[in-house]
């Protein structure tokens, strides 16, 4: 009993989904989101659908007499049929963009901005440069090191000639 309700709810689904019967309010309607869309790509020179989906009556005319022989065409419906179809030519399409400045100026701005962070690192968050850096410093250090010896082998005392007080050649 109850597998034969459960097929025949499931029966009466198929049915009305593929009538379209949607709760008594008649055929529905297809969403435009369900259509492919329209684009323009090199790769893709012919796209699913066209590029004008709601015609007007100008054009609608223009494509009944698209039907006919396109000797009687003129170039100026034969663009406007072109541009029923398409958005872009191949022409255009490869055509140029001027987007590399906006991208090269956002790379510049923030690279402009990253400096002043930086800048403002160096005056309020980090201390004074130690006395360690100072040239002085570093050089009672060396003199130090050559004194004590450090490294006779392969380090600064093993350039070092200790007779004459000066670094080998």
């Amino acid at each position: 009993m109850l597998a034969t309700r459960a097929l025949g709810h499931i029966g009466k689904r198929a049915i009305s989904t593929s009538v379209c019967v949607r709760g008594g309010h008649g055929v529905a309607k297809v969403e435009d989101y369900t259509l492919p869309p329209y684009f323009d790509r090199r790769e893709v020179p012919l796209p699913d659908v066209a590029y004008v989906q709601q015609l007007t009556p100008e054009q609608k005319s223009l494509k009944e007499k698209e039907k006919g022989s396109w000797a009687v065409l003129s170039n100026e419906e034969k663009l406007a049929l072109y541009r029923i179809s398409f958005k872009d030519s191949f022409a255009e399409m490869n055509q140029g963009t001027g987007e590399w400045k906006s991208v090269v100026g956002g790379i510049m701005f923030f690279m402009g901005f990253t400096g002043l962070v930086v800048l403002w690192q160096r005056k309020y968050v980090y201390g004074p440069v130690p006395h360690t850096f100072d040239k002085l410093y570093k050089e009672k250090e060396l003199q130090r090191m050559l004194d004590m010896r450090m490294n006779p082998i392969e380090g600064f005392s093993a350039k070092w000639d200790y007779e004459n007080k000066q670094w080998k050649k």
